[in-house]
């Protein structure tokens, strides 16, 4: 009798994860609402004057951490056409671009935040809800229903709400909010990440700002593909914000549109609006396989990113 040994492997399908190109340094020249672009030209001119010396410094900085090597800085802005869309592309990407000429920048990308919402049929902001992770405070008792119910996210535990008390029933007292991790004083954030009338959801300006730096920091997959790439600009801009890519490359000589780090140039009044973005992302669970191919990319090259992923992103207020 013959024996026949068999070997049986089995293949596991390989996970494909598209790989971007980075820049060094990505760095936000502004994030201006309505009413700076009604303003006219001077408020962009003013905003541009305050921006330029600081992307002088940062370019020198990264300039100094790669020695030997050219830094990578690419430069982008963001309108918003989601909460308040006004005028065109066509009358205002103009404007942007000469007042950032003026200061002697040049912005290689522009984007519209709501792209962050929504592009090419790909749901931007629901791929970050679907990473988000509760942080529940210690000792919580489940009464705080999901932040993916609610569309509230904090960083902590609420005060106890003092009602009604029943009869022959013991009074709650009022308790402070409590930071989760907190550095001896707590601060608390509660975040509200959208609202839903009549069957649509508005995400909340936090949250889409979220996803506008989870984009620049190039950590956003769609089944393994990146879920938008910038497009080069057109001899002419359109007449409707729909019309316009969701991420235009302006400069042809620009570097990579995502970056191993961003820097945000913005006025003090988005401070509240930051601390709100830092608290989303720090609960955001971001894919394995991305963070150590941006992991690998980074140290192939001698460049030291922080684990956190809030840590690689810093700002001016200005």
């Amino acid at each position: 009798m013959t024996s026949v040994n068999a070997t049986f492997g089995e293949v596991a399908a390989e996970r494909r994860i598209a790989s971007a190109p980075f820049s060094h340094v990505s760095i936000e020249l502004g994030h201006l609402y309505m009413e700076d672009f009604e303003a006219g030209p001077e408020r962009l001119r003013e905003q541009f004057r305050r921006v330029a010396p600081w992307v002088r410094s940062v370019r020198a900085s990264w300039q100094d951490r790669v020695p030997g090597r050219r830094a990578r800085v690419s430069t982008c802005f963001l309108i918003d056409d989601y909460f308040s869309p006004f005028s065109t592309p066509a009358e205002l990407v103009p404007m942007v671009l000469d007042a950032a000429a003026e200061s002697d920048l040049t912005i290689d990308y522009l984007a519209r935040e709501s792209s962050c919402a929504e592009s090419d049929g790909v749901e931007l902001a629901r791929l970050v809800e679907d990473r988000l992770v509760d942080d529940p405070a210690p000792e919580t008792n489940g009464s705080r229903p999901p932040v993916k119910e609610t569309g509230w996210l904090s960083n902590g535990a609420r005060s106890p709400q003092v009602g009604a008390v029943q009869a022959m029933g013991k009074a709650q007292r009022w308790a402070p909010p409590v930071q989760n991790a907190k550095r001896g004083h707590s601060i608390f954030v509660d975040v509200e990440l959208w609202d839903e009338a009549a069957g649509r959801r508005t995400w909340s300006c936090p949250f889409l700002a979220a996803v506008w730096q989870l984009l620049r920091l190039g950590l956003l997959r769609s089944e393994g593909r990146l879920p938008l790439r910038p497009v080069p600009r057109e001899d002419a801009f359109p007449g409707d914000w729909d019309s316009l890519p969701a991420v235009v490359q302006l400069n042809p000589a620009a570097t990579p549109f995502s970056a191993y780090t961003t820097l945000s140039v913005l006025s003090p009044r988005f401070l509240p609006v930051e601390l709100a973005v830092r608290t989303i992302l720090s609960q955001v669970a971001v894919d394995a396989d991305v963070l150590r191919q941006v992991a690998a990319r980074s140290e192939s090259e001698g460049v030291r990113l922080e684990e956190e992923l809030v840590d690689r992103i810093s700002y001016v207020f200005t």
